[in-house]
């Protein structure tokens, strides 16, 4: 008999939990609907999306200010990279890890991060011109907006010349089919930016050979003693890596470096 209504009990107990679990659910979709207590309401944030009529001109020059900050803002990084001595510092800087042969020693984390703040070293005096004369006025209300671009344009402009080469310049020049600037007011940002970044390209990697020259020399010396000495299993690398650290230490090697490279952009 035991046997004959075990199954039964089971399928009385599956129906009970069946049944249990629907009003539980039952019970959750009504108190949805239900009023909340006194203490207990939470009011829900509604958003709207639409268009008025402006109450004027400075209603929608304000919108307009605030569109073209947010277009600066999304370009800020290719700004950053291409108009700054920030891709001349952080390949020179890449260029001497691997010449050092440190493998991941700095890591690319401070490679960067002093590339980035030797940058804004490097750009302080055109940023500030930048500010004085055509930023801090127009948002005086100064000076229109035509003219804070124009004059923030000059201190840019003064800068890119100073480190891009005539031979860059006169390329996209000719492309463009611009005729010959007369002076450099005369030169769009749209051929000087391109030539910049070139030259900076070309000088960062004749920066990267110089730097390569002293550490190649042990590499070959170590190499030649290592064959002499009939070790040729083992790797020149690992003998020469202590002796390219102890001379890089020595000549403070970090200090020429970034003395050299501020030198070269002509702001200080």
């Amino acid at each position: 008999m035991g046997n004959k209504l075990r199954p039964v009990i089971q399928t009385k107990s599956a129906l009970l939990m069946r049944w249990a679990m629907v009003g539980m659910v039952l019970f959750g979709v009504l108190s949805l609907f239900q009023k909340p207590a006194l203490g207990a309401d939470f009011p829900i944030p509604s958003i709207k999306l639409g268009v008025e009529p402006a109450g004027g001109p400075e209603d929608v020059v304000a919108v307009l200010e605030i569109i073209a900050l947010l277009t600066i803002l999304s370009l800020a990084p290719a700004i950053m990279i291409l108009m700054t001595p920030f891709t001349r510092l952080v390949i020179v800087f890449h260029f001497l890890r691997q010449a050092l042969g440190t493998q991941t020693s700095p890591p690319n984390q401070v490679i960067v991060g002093l590339a980035l703040f030797v940058t804004f070293f490097i750009m302080k005096p055109v940023w500030q011109d930048v500010y004085q004369d055509a930023l801090s006025p127009y948002i005086d209300r100064k000076i229109s907006y035509k003219e804070a671009f124009q004059k923030a344009e000059a201190p840019v402009k003064k800068f890119l010349m100073l480190n891009t080469r005539e031979r860059d310049l006169s390329l996209f020049v000719k492309i463009s089919q611009a005729g010959r600037p007369r002076n450099t007011e005369d030169v769009t940002l749209l051929s000087l930016i391109p030539a910049f970044v070139i030259s900076e390209l070309k000088t960062s990697f004749i920066v990267g050979f110089m730097i390569y020259v002293p550490f190649l020399i042990i590499d070959m010396v170590v190499a030649s003693v290592l064959l002499a000495m009939g070790m040729m299993m083992l790797p020149p690398v690992m003998i020469s890596l202590p002796f390219k650290l102890m001379l890089f230490v020595l000549v403070d090697g970090w200090n020429l470096l970034i003395g050299s490279l501020v030198k070269s952009f002509g702001m200080y």
